[in-house]
């Protein structure tokens, strides 16, 4: 199961590649609501004052919304900072093990598997008539198209 997740991760296509973006569009939506209903009150009192305008200036009637760039610098450093620690840190780990060759070697034959390749390496030593092995098999053969 995680080799096959795995795979799916190190696959690189398209289908990827839009799971990855809705993965992070529902992450940053998160962590938007965290950062607007916990930190921008906290930046608006520290800004002074209290109600809707807290903490943003007003300079000749034009609102200045500093606790809003705030809560977006807050949020895209959060986002950033989680996906490139569960995300890209891991798979640029997983990259160079690869290229090292640390990665687990494959999966060993099954017993059916390795029983079939002796059946066949016996058949091919006993020189049986061309096409008999594909006979005993149940492989057939096709003839070429004319």
């Amino acid at each position: 199961m995680l080799k096959g997740f795995k795979d799916f991760i190190m696959r690189g296509n398209v289908v990827d590649l839009a799971v990855g973006i809705v993965i992070g569009a529902a992450f940053t939506a998160v962590v938007t609501a965290f950062t607007a209903a916990f930190l921008k009150p906290l930046i608006q009192l520290l800004g002074g004052g209290t109600g809707v305008d807290a903490g943003k200036p007003t300079v000749r009637g034009v609102v200045f919304d500093i606790p809003g760039f705030v809560n977006a610098l807050i949020t895209f450093v959060l986002t950033a900072a989680v996906l490139y620690f569960l995300v890209v840190y891991p798979l640029n780990r997983l990259a160079e093990r690869r290229k090292r060759g640390e990665e687990p070697p494959p999966e060993a034959p099954s017993e059916e598997v390795k029983l079939l390749t002796e059946i066949r390496d016996a058949l091919v030593r006993q020189q049986v008539a061309p096409g008999a092995v594909n006979d005993i098999l149940g492989r057939h053969q096709q003839e070429p198209p004319r």
